[in-house]
């Protein structure tokens, strides 16, 4: 039973957990690291390493997306993000960063983003980018938002998508618009031609809810990070070891209650180094979604600057734009390696096998049941 403890009179709270309380307890047997094997699939697309990138402007472009797919990840680009909204992206951010070097007050770079992400998505310009994603090779993956699903997924399949993810800060079942109308996930799903990841979502029921719309993937988490103030603003935040656990859960009894429909868990929130990687695996994850670590890779096209999808928000924005990381590394040593220091930024996926061979596990299924301690 999950504990709680009483925060007033006749008002009580669950006790949740970080990946940072959390370690891995290695068994009795280890392997060598080269018997390892981090192969993750969803549907028919099979990965070398568990990872999708976050679809950030600014750590990924159409060219960034293909080299992840050289590498054995699945890189995800923004479907309503700077490529579809502008000819020339680049050149937008560069003039952001530009702006934000000058700026003064955090609040002037929040403007300098809406203002950018005000021009309205062109489905031309969309279509363009996923026909570069084709050109590189990799699974076409892009991101829509719940509010424009409805709207962009047909022509964004019509130009090649083959996997689409549907990512909000928190998405449900049936995402309610002002107008009354209803965006059914499990409507909406039945009817497209290709395999859907959907979140994120914060605990069991809401990811029991989005298991049963019919997709491949659930994401869990909010995408928290050092740029996002979702907790600051709405008051929500998920501890991420407990969240990815309870999803855990929930798939196990959706497969159950389906007879063998296996849906999968992607940790999107709380990862900052390799540890933290393996954790999210050794909790329940399938694959982690990567955001603000990626800053380091030399090839981001914000060179180290990083900006959550949220943050541009016209209304209420939920995140800003900083710099991040360095910018200096290699794409292929910091998801591979070799690591450059020893503080768990670089080598994320060389630091998972280890980790797996450390604690005696051959491959992702079998490291899920790996031993857990809490820090006390």
């Amino acid at each position: 039973m999950a504990e709680t403890v009483e925060i007033g009179m006749g008002r009580s709270a669950r006790r949740a957990y970080e990946l940072d309380d959390v370690t891995i307890v290695p068994s009795r047997r280890t392997r060598s690291s080269s018997d390892i094997s981090t192969v993750w699939q969803i549907d028919a697309y099979r990965f070398d390493i568990p990872v999708l990138t976050h679809p950030s402007d600014a750590i990924v472009s159409p060219a960034v997306a293909a080299r992840v797919a050289e590498l054995g990840g699945l890189g995800v680009l923004d479907g309503e993000g700077l490529w579809a909204r502008y000819a020339d992206p680049q050149r937008v951010i560069d003039e952001l960063l530009e702006q934000g070097a000058r700026a003064d007050d955090p609040d002037e770079v929040i403007a300098s983003l809406q203002r950018a992400y005000h021009e309205p998505v062109s489905q031309d310009l969309l279509a363009e980018s996923i026909a570069a994603l084709r050109a590189g090779g990799g699974t076409v993956t892009v991101r829509l938002s719940p509010q424009n699903a409805m709207a962009l997924a047909g022509p964004a399949i019509a130009a090649g998508v083959e996997l689409l993810v549907i990512q909000g800060t928190i998405v449900s079942a049936e995402h309610v618009q002002a107008n009354g109308a209803a965006l059914n996930l499990k409507s909406f799903i039945a009817d497209l031609d290709v395999p859907v990841i959907v979140g994120g979502c914060t605990n069991y029921q809401t990811a029991t809810h989005l298991m049963r719309t019919g997709a491949a993937g659930v994401i869990v988490g909010t995408g928290d990070g050092a740029t996002s103030t979702t907790d600051q603003v709405l008051g929500i935040d998920v501890p991420m070891a407990t969240a990815i656990a309870d999803a855990a859960a929930a798939r196990r009894s959706y497969l159950d209650e389906t007879g063998g429909r296996y849906v999968h868990v992607i940790a999107a929130g709380g990862i900052h180094s390799s540890a933290d990687v393996a954790k999210a695996i050794a909790c329940g994850a399938d694959a982690v979604m990567l955001g603000e670590p990626l800053t380091w890779a030399a090839e981001a096209p914000a060179a180290g600057w990083y900006w959550p999808n949220t943050a541009a928000h016209p209304v209420l924005p939920r995140g800003f734009a900083a710099p991040c990381g360095p910018a200096d590394v290699p794409l292929r040593e910091l998801l591979l390696g070799p690591a450059l220091g020893a503080d768990g930024r670089t080598n994320l996926f060389g630091a998972l096998r280890r980790a797996m061979a450390k604690a005696g596990y051959s491959d992702l299924k079998e490291f899920q049941k790996v031993g857990l301690s809490v820090r006390g």
